[in-house]
């Protein structure tokens, strides 16, 4: 790039510059002569000691790709985010405006087409120039791309801070520049070289490239550029502070003119062209794009997401340097599963729900995956995405867990206590040892004294339902009227602690656990899988991450075939070279009969049920599961048909005291008594599930076995406790 000088030199400096220049102007002949003609036909010794010095220094530079920016797209193939280092996009020179090709080449290169790498004409108006007080750059096109090269790759390295520019060179520093010149007209064509430069120099307010300066000051891509436009940007490039179409519009234009009278003087433009142009106003069209996550205004925390999951895998890099350069540098174009027609009424749902600046500071999140592939369809919450924010602005992804399964950071929030969510399980397991969902339980049992004999055969569950024991008290439903004798189904549907407590004395606590790792829920802290340690668990006193919960119900939604959840569809380098993306690695974790007993109880939750007022379309086959924490702090919706799963939450994210009760409140003009989790999470629940019909169309479930819908003699609770079963989840 040359230099512009905004004064005089003094007289000290010029006889400097004009000894240094007069050098380099008497050894470019040399310089010539070595490259092409042995040294022992140089003669004197001023021509033998440039030779050995000229030998000492390559004459070959590998030009690798310069860092460009990297697209992360929705699987429509609109724009998601970006993320670069340096605001690039290569393009091929037939993307370019013949008048960007024109314009640099007159202002900066005339003779760029004739010289094979350096310009002694040019070096001679240089001198000439520095004698008579003035200052004008002598460095060709091709020098200033092998210049830009060496730069990028200093910095792509680290090094940045060894780059030199202008007057840091050195006579040999110059030399080399000139030698590597030669050597890459020797090694590339005339327009491979002006197309690298062209998508290298710097346009000034972080545009790097002919694209990326085209977008920010015109909105037009580089194809498009008019004349007075593309050549104001070829005047940018010898000085982009100076010439800088943002801060200094009148040197911009004055400037723009110089390039269009060269135009006109090498005869690539006609008089009329030149002057039509040259009275044209500048006419900028601002297009700053912000990068990163911050932009993604219509997913944010999906966005996040994503980068958390490159930056996490050795697959794009040893350490998460390598990684963050692959993703900032790389030039990538990352295509992912989210679908941003139904992100967009997610975000609006969420947005609806709570305000992100609530004083109480109360969540929305809605996450959706595709049951049968693990694709995660939608990513929304309510707060503002904004990690530089004071505390309590960004509390991290309220759909993740802490970590992935190896430990790496998601930036989630860990997951909510997930209340009632967690029966369906219980009932899976039940029905998974043989029992009829028909069989008649007494939901009137609420005494679980301490030491009763659940049995759990991976460990140990303990606690007590007994108001004799100190701050204990009987097993209570959220239906005062409801401790009565109903059916397994019933006591699902209606979401019926006593009932569910009562199957779980027939069965084996370890079993229960493996059948909710199986379908895909883990402790949302750790990873680890859902404790059941303590009987209160059975009502889902754990935290789990949303995106757990909708894969988990995923599971039920296929037949038993659970999904890893995907976000991640391709990724590719400007190359079009290919790397590895995540597997969902799907397989059966359960039986088909098992998951079409629970979706066949569970469509009767939105019927009869306890989310019966959620106003879904229910002409298609649909199931759904409400829960709600104590103190309804935390309350979920989470269902699916066979086309997608959605796991809705609406709740505190600050802790599960008094302090973040969800009752005697006012939202959005209505009072509510109590907050379940029917009603906020199961609105913006029934909205999304709406609006996917038609995208996504649920097919119908299959009917789960006679043996299942059987009636069959009331349970009748062991006093000694369940009878062990050994069978393990997926039989």
């Amino acid at each position: 790039m040359a230099d512009r000088s905004t004064g005089p030199l003094g007289l000290g400096a010029t006889a400097r510059r004009f000894l240094q220049l007069f050098a380099v102007c008497g050894l470019c002949g040399v310089l010539v002569a070595a490259l092409f003609v042995p040294a022992v036909a140089v003669v004197g010794v001023t021509a033998s000691d440039t030779s050995n010095l000229l030998n000492t220094l390559p004459d070959t530079l590998t030009v690798t790709p310069p860092a460009q920016a990297t697209k992360v797209l929705a699987n429509d193939g609109s724009v998601i985010a970006s993320f670069y280092s340096q605001n690039r996009q290569e393009i091929q020179l037939a993307d370019m405006s013949p008048y960007i090709k024109n314009g640099i080449v007159a202002i900066e290169d005339a003779r760029f087409y004739e010289h094979g790498g350096i310009d002694p004409t040019g070096i001679l108006r240089a001198l000439a120039a520095t004698v008579s007080g003035g200052r004008e750059g002598a460095s060709t096109i091709t020098q200033q791309y092998v210049n830009n090269v060496i730069i990028e790759q200093l910095v792509a390295e680290g090094k940045g801070d060894q780059a030199k520019l202008g007057s840091q060179k050195t006579l040999v520093d110059k030399l080399k520049e000139m030698k590597l010149a030669i050597g890459m007209e020797q090694k590339y064509s005339k327009d491979q070289i002006l197309q690298g430069y062209l998508n290298i120099i710097y346009f000034g307010n972080g545009a790097y490239g002919i694209q990326a300066a085209a977008k920010l000051y015109f909105n037009v891509s580089a194809k498009d550029l008019t004349l007075p436009q593309a050549a104001a940007l070829a005047g940018v490039v010898n000085s982009p502070g100076y010439y800088d179409p943002l801060t200094q519009p009148a040197h911009v234009i004055a400037r723009r003119n110089d390039v269009l009278a060269k135009m006109l003087q090498q005869g690539k433009i006609t008089t009329a062209q030149e002057k039509q142009a040259a009275a044209a106003p500048l006419a900028l069209h601002v297009n700053k794009q912000a990068q990163g996550c911050v932009a993604a205004s219509t997913a944010p925390y999906f966005c996040d997401y994503i980068q958390q999951l490159v930056l996490n895998d050795p697959a794009y890099g040893a350490t998460v340097d390598a990684r963050t350069k692959f993703l900032y540098q790389g030039g990538l174009t990352i295509r992912t599963t989210l679908d941003p027609k139904l992100q967009a009424v997610a975000q609006q749902q969420v947005d609806s729900t709570m305000g992100a600046t609530d004083p109480l500071q109360r969540g929305a999140a809605l996450v959706s995956v595709q049951p049968g592939t693990g694709k995660v369809l939608t990513m929304a919450q309510n707060t503002k995405y904004n990690p530089a924010a004071a505390p309590g602005n960004y509390m991290g992804n309220f759909a993740l867990p802490v970590n992935d399964v190896n430990g790496q950071p998601l930036h989630g929030s860990g997951g909510f206590q997930i209340g009632s969510t967690f029966k369906p399980f219980v009932f899976a397991e039940w029905l998974r040892t043989g029992h009829s969902m028909m069989t008649p339980i007494n939901g009137a049992v609420r005494l679980y004294p301490w030491g009763y004999p659940w049995q759990n055969s991976c460990g140990v569950t303990t606690g007590a339902y007994d108001p004799a024991l100190p701050d204990s008290h009987l097993l209570p439903n959220d239906e005062p009227n409801y401790y009565f004798e109903q059916s397994a189904m019933e006591g699902l549907y209606n979401s019926i602690n006593t009932v569910t407590f009562q199957t779980a004395t027939q069965l084996d606590f370890c079993n229960i656990q493996k059948m909710a790792t199986a379908a895909g829920i883990l402790d949302g802290k750790t990873n680890k899988p859902y404790d059941l340690s303590a009987i209160a668990n059975l009502i889902g006193t754990q935290d789990v991450a949303p995106i757990n919960m909708a894969t988990a119900f995923a599971t039920f939604a296929s037949g038993g075939i659970r999904c890893e959840p995907i976000a991640l569809a391709s990724i590719t380098d400007g190359t079009g070279k290919s790397y590895p993306v995540p597997s969902a690695n799907c397989q059966r974790t359960m039986s088909q009969d098992v998951a079409a007993g629970v979706t066949y109880a569970l469509k009767n939750v939105l019927t009869r049920g306890s989310g019966y007022k959620i106003p879904v379309d229910k002409s298609t086959d649909i199931f759904a599961k409400t829960g709600t924490s104590d103190g309804n702090i935390e309350t979920w919706t989470v269902g699916a048909t066979s086309g997608i799963a959605t796991a809705s939450w609406f709740g505190s994210y600050q802790g599960n005291d008094a302090n973040w009760v969800n009752q005697d409140i006012m939202i959005n003009g209505r009072f509510y008594t109590v907050v379940d989790g029917a009603d906020l999470a199961g609105g913006q629940w029934a909205a999304l599930m709406n609006a996917a019909g038609g995208t996504y169309p649920g097919q119908s479930f299959a009917q789960p076995p006679a043996s299942m819908l059987a009636n069959t003699p009331p349970l009748v609770a062991s006093p000694n406790g369940p009878t062990p079963v050994q069978s393990s989840p997926g039989g």
